[in-house]
């Protein structure tokens, strides 16, 4: 068990699957009922305990900055991607100086989740051992979602350790966007653009790569179709 009160919220990207709703805003400020991305990511987080949030930003970046200034329950700190994105491993690396020494949470803004028994992220961070797990990805049960367009992303053994689904026809967890990370895995990487699959990749091989199921219905809001269907569910129009 740790005390995780950190976290990084990747919040740079283009959001060009999201279009037409993100030509005029970055997708973390697209609402789904009533609130927006950015803001039901950070409940989710202040819920769980978490103090201090790095915004990576780029893609209307000044919108975004002046819409963090009002959310007085979370420190808030920048990392500007305004010159080069990052992509989701690179924009950790810029921002690890930011982040401290001690494991910390990285989460995108497109994940929307029920919590019929309390905070998801307390829990992934209650199972969180940073002497056997590199990483902990809070997994969604591919039977349990919507908005997800994949075959589902890993399988989850017994005893905790998660693989990629590879050249597998499909597998039975969907990746949420939320995970727990430790800090030395990524101090040495270059600063540069690179997907955190590089990361995954290598714990993989260590078996130190752990999966923690979110164990209610998950909302992925990808596109604006997604959008719908997740403001529909929420407001109990869904079918």
């Amino acid at each position: 068990m740790s005390d995780v009160t950190t976290a990084m919220v990747l919040a740079a990207g283009l959001g060009t699957r999201m279009r037409p709703l993100t030509l005029t805003r970055p997708k973390c400020l697209v609402t789904v009922n009533g609130k927006t991305l950015m803001d039901h990511m950070l409940d989710r987080l202040a819920g769980a305990g978490v103090q201090r949030v790095v915004v990576n930003v780029h893609a209307f970046a000044d919108m975004l900055e002046a819409h963090l200034k009002t959310r007085r329950d979370v420190e808030i700190v920048i990392s500007d991607e305004r010159a080069q994105l990052m992509e989701t491993g690179g924009g950790v690396r810029q921002a690890l100086h930011l982040l401290g020494d001690a494991p910390f949470i990285v989460c995108n803004t497109d994940s929307i989740w029920e919590e019929p028994q309390g905070s998801a992220i307390k829990r992934l961070i209650d199972g969180y051992d940073a002497s056997r797990m590199d990483c902990r990805l809070m997994l969604a049960d591919m039977n349990a979602c919507l908005g997800f367009d994949t075959p589902g992303d890993f399988t989850l053994s017994e005893t905790g350790t998660i693989a990629l689904r590879g050249g597998a026809a499909s597998a039975p967890w969907a990746y949420t966007g939320v995970q727990i990370v430790r800090p030395d895995l990524i101090a040495n990487e270059p600063v540069e653009p690179f997907s955190f699959k590089r990361i995954w990749e290598r714990s993989i091989a260590a078996e130190r790569l752990y999966g923690g199921t979110l164990d209610s219905f998950w909302m992925h809001v990808g596109d604006p179709s997604a959008r719908d269907a997740a403001e529909a569910r929420l407001t109990g129009r869904a079918p």
